[in-house]
Parts: C-alpha cells; structure tokens; sequence
C-alpha cells in the first residue's frame, strides 16, 4: 500500500465518522421535537402534517431572472389591497425591469403604498459584522428602502444562531404568490439574468421561481402572516382562500426550526421529508439543481441509488455552482463520495454552467433551487440541499406530483443548459444525459483544463476525493445545529 492510498483511507475513515456523527446528531435532535418520521420517510407521497396538499392550482414555472422579475413586477403593479413580501435581504434600487423604463424596487413598492398595504418581512442580518448583510447592512437598507414612503417593514431577528431567514415568497391580494430562489437584490451577484445567459462583464445568474394561483395561494399568504405576527404582534386580516384556477395538486412545505415561534414551537422538517421521500423511491432519474449539495442524510440515499440501482438506466444528474460562496469543498467533497459509489458506471453526472462567447468565459452562479424525479415529481423553492436549509434556516418550497409538469419543466431547463430546442432532448432521459450531456461536459471540462476558450456553456465539474474537507461545512452544522 503506498503512502498516498493510506493516506485516502485515513481521509475516508475521517469522513464517515463525521458524517456518521453528524447524522446521529440529527436523528436525535428530531426524534425529541416528534420528527423522526421525516428522516425514515420513504414512499413517494404527500409530506405529512399541515398544510396538506390543495387541489384546483395552476402555476407557471419562471426560469431566470429575465423571466420571473418581469412578471413579479407585473403582479405586484397589478394589487389592488396588499402586497407581502419576504427574503433574505432587499436592494432599494434594484430592477425588476430592464431597458428604456426600468421597474425599481424602491419606487414600485413606494407607489404601491400610497394605496395598498405593503408589507415586507427580511432577515435581521447576521449578528456579527464578520458575516454579510451584518445586523447594520439590514438596518441601513431598510432605512434607504422605507425613507419617506408608506411601506412597513419587519426585521425577524429571530433566527438559530449562525443561521438567517432565506425564504423568498410574494402575496398579492392573496390571490397570487410567488415562491422560488430568487432576492430582489444585486448583493453577491445581480440576480437578472437571460436564459442565454450571455456574458456581461459580471456574475451571472442561474435561478428559478413558480408563480402560483389558486387554493395554495392562502398557504403562502398564512406562512407570511405567522411569521409577521410572531415578529411584530400584528395580526394579519387573512382573505379567504382563492376559487379553483386549475387541476394542479400543490403542497407548500418548509423549513422552521424550532423554539423560534411560538406557534410552530416544535418546528417544521418536511423539506426534508419531501426530498427524502422523492430520491429514495426514484427509479430511473434523479435530477438536481442546487446552490450546495452537502446534506448527508440525501447524499447516503443518492450513494445507495448509485451502488445498487434500481435499474441499469438509472441516472443521477446535478448542477452546481462551480464556486458557491460558502461550502464549495463541502459540495465537491460529496460528489467524490458519490462517484466512489457510481464506480465508473457513468450513472453519475456533475455539471456547472459558464457565460461563454467563444473567447472569454465567466461562471454562471447556480442558485436554482429545484428537484425533478422520474418526471413525476417537481419541487421549487428556497431550500438548498444543506443543514442549513433542511434544519436550521426559514424555507419554503413548493412540491407538485404531476408528470406533465415535471417533465415540461425538465425539458425547458436540459434546452437552456444543452442549447438545443425542447424536441432535440425529448426521449428517453438516459440515452439523452448519455448522448447529450456526458460528451459536452466533458469537453468543455477539457478545454477549461489546458486553457482553451469554451464553446458550450455546460461543464463538467471535477470530483474532489479528500473526504475530511468536504465535511468543514457539516461539521459547522454540528457545532451550531444545538
């Protein structure tokens, strides 16, 4: 044995105990809050518990900034007695519209105010100035955001220690929400971006949100008006749920930890119930699109799916950042696990996405935060596939069990990322990841590796094997999680 394959062992016999630690840490922790039954959950099903799924919904899924800013804009120009918003943090003079008459957030919800109630609940900001927005960035914003206008806005102070508010939800008069990835804000990176996704001299942006109609509608606005009243000791008027606007099944689910409000005092897992139900029943595909992958609990089951498939066309899919702002080691670490348990069966593929003109190139930041299995199950939202999200963060995501649409929505993103029409990736997912996606990804990887231009926007991404580094990230979640 040389030093280099002892050295691998000790790194994975690290790994696995910290993951191990980890996990227990976690089974503990919801087995005395009653929610146990979200780590065990198996069959593909509705999660448990309230809000159960409404019937009679319709939803348009907004792929990217360029699509989805526009039409938030629209919705919330359109209200006629209130708007509630939430997010991670706000950027006054952001544009929800681009060009000759831009929309800015400042001046839309100004106007707004000055005849409906505008609400607007963020995050308090990190109480350590060491981490960004700080407890004054907020502050201050908020100031920049309200100045001289008529709209109320909340700041929830009431997060886990090292851990924020990060849902990203809007009501309109409650009869239409939005709920996806996506801040109306420029911090870290401007979130408006075209599906072309052309190069444009900064960071771009990859991310998703669905606009919602119908019964789920009031599920949305409800989460909004627990937290705002928890917050402030206002009680929000609630208007009845909407009339039936389609034949959508949708279940809202979401992350609260617990000891935080006191009306959910034991908290609420079923974002990861819902993920574990839907990975752990998959049959033939596994699509993700996530800003981290380092929840060890769904990488054990997506590890197992790749050692003992359930089908030889099994595949595992993924899109990532290539540099996420917070956990990259953690991400690639996970994703050597997973290619040790693929084995160099070609059932696992990892991508990134890069702006490209043929001669300079720029990381395009994945920050969708969407799950596809077997075209029959789709969810959207705010939760990345982390601790944080699944344990110790504010999310909330949107789940749908209807074929059409999980396949509409799969077809419309492999188009973007592969840069072919709808109809040239249509059949069999297998025979398209291996004939489509495996040989561009990979030779965009060649090329970014001996320096030459890239010609496609999909990358492949390098695993990384050094399993102690890839758990920097769930060891925090240790430490923190209490």
């Amino acid at each position: 044995m040389t030093g280099r394959d002892l050295l691998y062992r000790l790194d994975s016999a690290v790994g696995e105990a910290i993951d191990s630690a980890v996990t227990a840490h976690h089974r503990r922790r919801l087995r005395k809050l009653g929610w146990e039954h979200a780590l065990e959950a198996s069959k593909l099903d509705w999660a448990a518990g309230d809000p159960p799924p409404r019937a009679g919904n319709s939803v348009e899924v907004l792929i990217d900034g360029e699509e989805a800013l526009p039409r938030m804009a629209d919705e919330l120009r359109g209200a006629e007695s209130y708007v509630h918003i939430t997010g991670w943090y706000f950027s006054p003079e952001f544009e929800l519209v681009r060009g000759e008459e831009p929309v800015v957030l400042r001046a839309l919800l100004a106007e707004l105010a000055e005849r409906v109630e505008v609400r607007v609940l963020g995050w308090a900001g990190a109480p350590l100035p060491l981490f960004r927005p700080s407890r004054g960035d907020v502050r201050d914003m908020r100031e920049r955001l309200i100045a001289g206008t008529g709209i109320e806005f909340a700041l929830d102070a009431k997060e886990r220690p090292m851990h924020c508010h990060h849902e990203k939800t809007i009501v309109v008069d409650g009869r239409v929400a939005f709920v996806g990835g996506i801040d109306l804000t420029a911090l870290a990176g401007d979130r408006f971006d075209a599906r072309a996704h052309p190069p444009r001299g900064r960071l771009g942006w990859h991310d998703a949100a669905v606009l919602l109609r119908g019964p789920i509608v009031a599920d949305v606005a409800d989460h909004f008006a627990l937290r705002w009243t928890e917050v402030t000791g206002e009680t929000v008027a609630q208007s009845p749920p909407p009339d039936p606007t389609g034949d959508l099944d949708v279940q809202l689910v979401r992350t609260v930890p617990e000891r935080i409000y006191s009306r959910l005092p034991h908290g609420d897992f079923r974002i990861l119930e819902s993920y574990l139900r839907a990975v752990r029943s998959a049959e033939r595909l596994v699509y993700l699109e996530n800003q981290f992958l380092w929840s060890p609990e769904l990488v054990d089951v997506l590890d197992d799916k790749l050692r003992n498939p359930p089908r030889d066309d099994f595949r595992l899919v993924c899109v990532l950042p290539v540099d996420p702002n917070d956990g990259r080691d953690e991400t690639r670490g996970q994703l050597g696990q997973l290619a040790e348990a693929d084995a160099g069966a070609g059932r696992l593929l990892a991508c990134t996405l890069y702006a490209t003109d043929g001669r300079a190139s720029h990381p395009v930041y994945v920050h969708a935060k969407i799950g596809i299995v077997d075209d029959r199950w789709l969810t959207v939202g705010s939760a990345n596939l982390n601790n944080h999200s699944f344990y110790n963060d504010t999310e909330v995501n949107v789940v749908f069990h209807d074929e059409r649409l999980a396949r509409e929505t799969r077809l419309r993103l492999w188009a973007e990322h592969l840069e072919l029409p709808v109809a040239e990736v249509e059949g069999d997912p297998a025979e398209v990841v291996d004939a489509r996606w495996k040989p561009i990804a990979t030779e965009q990887l060649a090329r970014r590796e001996s320096g030459r231009p890239l010609t496609h926007r999909l990358v492949r991404l390098p695993h990384v094997s050094k399993r102690s580094r890839r758990l920097r990230g769930p060891i925090e979640g240790l430490l923190v999680d209490g």
